[in-house]
């Protein structure tokens, strides 16, 4: 079958498109033909092995997947070949073939294209995660979004809407910030022309944010603290920035405030069941008309490392989806 493939690390242009040996599902595992893969920022950081974890070498990358059922390995009960699925994996998804792990594949609705299956599951299952189970947002609380025009930015944005919540969305463009507008945010910040602190502590009426998502990191996150009310809590989503911050831990001790850690994909290994439940909500919410992802472009399998590179030269808006 043919996949991408990362030898060494590095940039997307050492990443190969080669044919490599099929794999096989074992007990409690499931054998797709993958039609689509979401492209997410990690996978930059995964390829450069600047992530928390460094794959063996060789590998392929590719987390995000929907596809068909091709075969199913002992055990597996909920889904058969030729069903339509979609699901979560650690790597292995910018591939025509891969084995997912049977408690993070799910049936896919009927009306959901592979494309948006395939955007769907680490864009919402990890701001959805943040946001109700580690953030424990509030209907009338105030979420500040940063990074919000990016995948799990816009995710976020729009649960924070649905969840009841005035959301702020901050991003560094104009045309960034009207999409954000559009997927439900009550105000904007551009923080490449404003002050992120004051702007949060003007729009809050000098309160500060209830809960922050904060998917970026780098410069901006000192900033974010500052601006929390009273009991806020910090959601550390990701570091898109590059940097990892470092942030005095007085600003917490001040505010009474929490600083709390998400990492959806651990959180879905760990606990499938609570997985499973988050899950079947964004589903019923999709299905609702509720829940509308934003696809940036579709690229070919060929094509995988040009939208890496568009991803790590933040022109992506939504998500960039690769298609097999």
């Amino acid at each position: 079958m043919k996949a991408i493939v990362c030898k060494e690390f590095g940039l997307p242009s050492n990443l190969v498109l080669e044919e490599i040996a099929p794999p096989s599902p074992k007990e409690k595992e499931v054998l797709v033909a993958v039609k689509a893969c979401g492209v997410n920022f990690p996978d930059t950081l995964i390829i450069q092995g600047l992530y928390q974890f460094k794959p063996e070498l060789p590998f392929t990358p590719g987390s995000d997947i929907a596809g068909v059922v091709k075969a199913v390995g002992e055990g597996v009960k909920h889904v058969k070949p030729g069903d339509e699925v979609f699901g979560f994996v650690l790597n292995g998804g910018f591939a025509e073939e891969v084995v997912v792990p049977a408690s993070a594949c799910f049936p896919k609705p009927q009306q959901m294209d592979f494309s948006i299956a395939a955007s769907f599951m680490m864009a919402y299952g990890t701001s959805y995660h943040a946001l109700k189970d580690r953030g424990n947002l509030k209907s009338g609380e105030t979420l500040v979004v940063l990074g919000a025009s990016g995948g799990v930015g816009l995710a976020a944005v729009e649960l924070g809407k649905l969840m009841g919540a005035r959301v702020i969305a901050a991003a560094s463009s104009k045309d960034k910030l009207a999409l954000c507008t559009s997927y439900g945010a009550d105000e904007t910040i551009n923080y490449n022309e404003e002050d992120l602190k004051e702007k949060i502590k003007e729009l809050t009426n000098g309160k500060g944010a209830d809960v922050i998502y904060d998917p970026v990191g780098g410069t901006y996150a000192k900033a974010a603290v500052r601006a929390m009310a009273w009991e806020g809590r910090y959601l550390i989503v990701g570091f898109a920035a590059g940097d990892i911050p470092r942030i005095p831990l007085n600003l917490a001790l001040l505010k009474g405030s929490s600083l709390v850690g998400v990492f959806w994909g651990s959180f879905a290994m760990k606990t499938p069941k609570k997985n499973m439940e988050n899950t079947m909500q964004l589903m019923q919410w999709y299905g609702a008309g509720k829940l509308n992802p934003h696809i940036h472009k579709v690229y070919s399998l060929e094509d995988a490392p040009k939208a890496l590179e568009e991803m790590m030269e933040r022109k992506v808006k939504g998500k960039v989806v690769i298609g097999i």
